[in-house]
């Protein structure tokens, strides 16, 4: 990898940083359907095209059912291909995500946040995305518009490593960091070609008629369980590519990326699990509660399929006690996913922390400063007592 030239730093919303990357990798197809608040990306995207700036293939489908479905025949068919997608429309793809997966088609998908009818409601939660967690995806989460357009870039590389073979679900919290304008750097258009490379393609393609293949067949109990733990061994590798195409990309970026990000970590007594925006607040509650001389600190999951098992144990295990915030419910009674993973996670340490869940934001509610300095203080509360009263609340809701 060559020594990349000075970025440019530019303002941009979450969705024009989206499209921006999208530019660059300059996909051979794209499949687009318009859904608040992920419109801007592909009618950005169609600009693009419409100006000559890329080569690809934009297909104007009648419904994300039908998106997913053009790129994984374009992918099967060798082309590299993306789409984008918010809430209800990534409902709609349902089926075609798992054969997406299933087909092992390293498809690059923005999505949107937004949370899922109904009632009806386009502001951000993480309910669209988190019930697709174990469609086989795997799934990046962005603080900000710079790692929206960072984690797009990297997905390219990941999808596609031939150890791996699978989709790639990029993650950006809607109107949030959507529509917000943010100041990022973005590579030159060569460094970008050139750390994505040529597409690697499939092994067998749908179009090569000398060595005719068959996509999406009936696969009945003979072979089908083997597929499936084929599908497990792709995300298992992606835990070796992920930082493998992490250290690369900050060669060229000088940006650095990881399963989690720690913040304020090395001393902390108590730390909190975030994901997506909310961590850019979380870390300004820090910076002020280690002004009043609380040791807190803030752990933020970029990669949460594939779940980052040892990472989050290794960073968790050590505290007096840890919560959890989460941006979607599961409705089990039994608290959020993010929740459900960070348990399972310490499940096997000899000596595990309380662990407490706040599910919050639902819906676009706001989550101000205020609220997440209360998980803290109830934290550190049941770090001084080692009594967990309380182990799932809802934080911010009308009770």
């Amino acid at each position: 990898m060559s020594t990349a030239t000075q970025p440019e730093r530019v303002a941009l919303t979450g969705n024009e940083s989206a499209a921006t990357a999208m530019r660059q990798i300059n996909p051979d197809v794209v499949a687009a359907y318009p859904i608040t608040p992920q419109t801007e990306i592909v009618q950005t995207f169609s600009n693009f095209v419409a100006d000559g700036d890329v080569h690809t293939e934009f297909v104007r489908v009648e419904s994300e059912h039908s998106a997913m479905s053009a790129v994984i025949a374009a992918t099967a068919s060798g082309a590299r291909s993306m789409t984008a997608t918010s809430a209800n429309g990534l409902a709609l793809m349902w089926e075609m995500l798992y054969i997406a997966a299933s087909n092992r088609a390293p498809i690059v998908m923005p999505v949107v946040n937004r949370a899922l009818s109904g009632p009806i409601n386009i502001h951000c939660d993480h309910s669209d995305s988190m019930g697709a967690r174990d469609s086989g995806w795997i799934q990046l989460y962005a603080e900000n518009a710079q790692e929206a357009y960072d984690n797009i870039i990297q997905a390219v590389r990941i999808g596609e490593h031939p150890d791996v073979r699978l989709p790639v679900m990029v993650c950006q919290d809607g109107f949030i960091i959507s529509h917000a304008m943010d100041s990022l750097y973005i590579l030159t258009d060569e460094d970008v070609q050139e750390f994505v490379g040529e597409s690697r393609g499939p092994e067998y393609s749908l179009l090569d008629v000398d060595n005719p293949v068959t996509y999406g067949p009936l696969d009945l109990q003979n072979w089908y369980f083997e597929h499936k733990r084929q599908q497990v061994e792709g995300m298992k590798n992606a835990r070796q590519v992920i930082p493998e195409v992490a250290r690369e990309f900050g060669e060229i970026s000088g940006r650095n990326y990881d399963f989690l990000e720690e913040y304020r970590t090395d001393d902390a007594e108590v730390v909190a699990v975030v994901l997506g925006s909310t961590a850019g607040t979380a870390k300004e509650v820090v910076d002020a509660m280690r002004d009043d001389g609380h040791k807190v600190g803030l752990v933020k999951v970029r990669v949460f399929r594939p779940l980052p098992v040892q990472q989050l144990i290794d960073v968790l295990v050590p505290r007096s006690a840890v919560a959890v915030m989460d941006r979607a419910d599961t409705f089990s009674a039994a608290g959020g996913p993010v929740y459900h993973a960070v348990r399972h996670a310490m499940y096997d340490a000899d000596q595990r922390p309380p662990v407490s869940n706040y599910i919050y934001g639902l819906g676009g509610r706001d989550t101000p400063p205020s609220q997440i300095r209360t998980v803290f203080e109830e934290t550190l509360e049941v770090a001084r007592t080692g009594e967990l009263t309380r182990s799932i609340s809802y934080l911010g809701v009308r009770e």
